[in-house]
């Protein structure tokens, strides 16, 4: 009893997979992580978190190390005759024709006017457009799964119900089969309905190649293998409640006025004055006593006041490109909701239509049923041929594909109205 228990445990673990639910939802999910455009999301943060790092060293002091050796043609030479003026000879330095000096620079930011911050701002401004735009891409794969996932569904809801009319063709078969036998029909007859089984299976072989194509390029696009026994749920056809858009494009377009707003922060501190201190220490001959011609140290330390005055020449133009990029980001938004609002009326009047059709597929399938019952009690009483009775089960087989056709487009529809809004 306990060998048999194990070999069960090991033969559902083994077949579970075989067996497992997806839904719509979670193809999504998988889709989107299993994109390869993903990655490209921390690579855009780790470039920001780099730029920003490279940006915040700005604050540390500068430092510039230089050294020079030369050589000149003249040197500085006072020209005076002390002996004419009466006073004693006496031997002024004069300066070697070769000279030589090594210096350190170090210079520190006390206030830069606001460049660095706002250089950082408008790194964090660029990252965040770089990865709405990658949200934008990765957001329209849920379309593509939209159309393999339901036709997935469709494909599978014809094969169950060809099976169904198998079985009844299979019914019939035997039936008439028996009334030749009772002299009630035809051998025409019979060859009449195997007619139909084998377009019967002609078309479960077609839609079961359709459906195989449609699992393998969902299994690649969500990056999981499908199987035939792969279990697909079928969502409820509820209208989404649309309060707002809520699609990925327009936080893009936020996030472009947001990156132009940056440049106007940038536009600001370029205008205004930077301070800071610096201090310069060397080696060299000559030092700073130039009457000195020998090796000797120095520094120099001070207070640095710099305005760039001309930045106030471009200033106005500067932002007036500011304000014009805003303003185009914002009709590019109004153009989008625009057209978004009518493609969502559109889908909206898509869906009422295929509410309205659903109406009437269950009674046409009813009226469809009872022709072809009457029509097997007249076959039984030899009054019509098998060609009739296959003309009116055809008949009732074609209203039920197009309710299965009806109930799926109305399901696609739904799904498509979500995908419009992201709701």
């Amino acid at each position: 009893m306990k060998t048999k228990s194990v070999s069960l445990l090991i033969f559902f673990l083994i077949c579970a997979p075989c067996f497992a639910q997806i839904t719509i939802k979670d193809c999504y999910q998988k889709a989107q992580a299993n994109y390869p455009l993903i990655k490209q999301y921390n690579l855009i943060e780790q470039t920001k978190e780099y730029n920003l790092s490279n940006a915040n060293k700005g604050y540390l002091p500068q430092i510039t190390v230089s050294a020079k050796a030369t050589y000149q043609s003249e040197v500085t030479q006072l020209p005076v005759d002390f002996s004419q003026l009466g006073i004693p000879e006496m031997t002024i330095p004069t300066l070697s024709k070769d000279q030589y000096g090594a210096s350190i620079d170090i210079n520190q930011t006390i206030w830069d006017g606001g460049t660095i911050s706002s250089q950082k701002e408008k790194l964090r401004a660029a990252a965040e457009v770089e990865k709405k735009n990658i949200e934008v891409n990765i957001y329209a794969v849920n379309e593509r799964v939209n159309q393999l996932y339901f036709g997935i569904l469709f494909t599978g809801e014809q094969i169950r119900q060809i099976e169904l009319l198998q079985e009844e063709l299979q019914n019939n078969h035997d039936k008439i089969k028996a009334f030749i036998q009772n002299g009630i029909a035809l051998p025409s007859d019979l060859d009449a309905v195997k007619v139909e089984q084998l377009k019967a299976q002609q078309n479960k072989s077609r839609l079961n190649k359709t459906k195989i194509i449609y699992v393998t390029m969902l299994s690649m696009l969500i990056g999981e293998d499908l199987n035939e026994y792969t279990e697909f749920v079928k969502p409820e056809a509820i209208r989404p409640e649309i309060e707002q858009f809520k699609r990925p494009e327009l936080y893009l377009f936020q996030a472009q006025i947001k990156n132009f707003e940056a440049r106007n922060q940038e536009i600001t501190a370029a205008v205004m004055p930077k301070l800071g201190l610096f201090v310069t220490g060397g080696y060299g001959k000559p030092g700073l006593n130039m009457l000195d011609n020998e090796f000797a140290p120095y520094y120099i330390g001070g207070v640095r006041l710099s305005w760039n005055i001309g930045s106030f020449y471009t200033q106005k133009n500067n932002r007036k490109q500011v304000q014009t990029g805003i303003a185009s980001i914002e009709t590019q938004r109004e153009t989008f909701l625009f057209n978004l609002s009518i493609d969502a009326t559109q889908k909206h009047n898509l869906i009422d239509t295929y509410f309205d059709q659903l109406k009437y597929d269950d009674e046409i399938i009813a009226l469809r049923k009872s022709i072809k019952q009457s029509a097997e009690t007249k076959m039984a009483n030899g009054t019509i041929t098998g060609s009739d009775l296959t003309r009116d089960i055809n008949a009732e087989q074609m209203a039920i594909q197009d309710k299965i056709l009806h109930e799926t487009e109305l399901l696609l529809a739904i799904y498509n109205l979500k995908f419009a809004t992201n709701n």
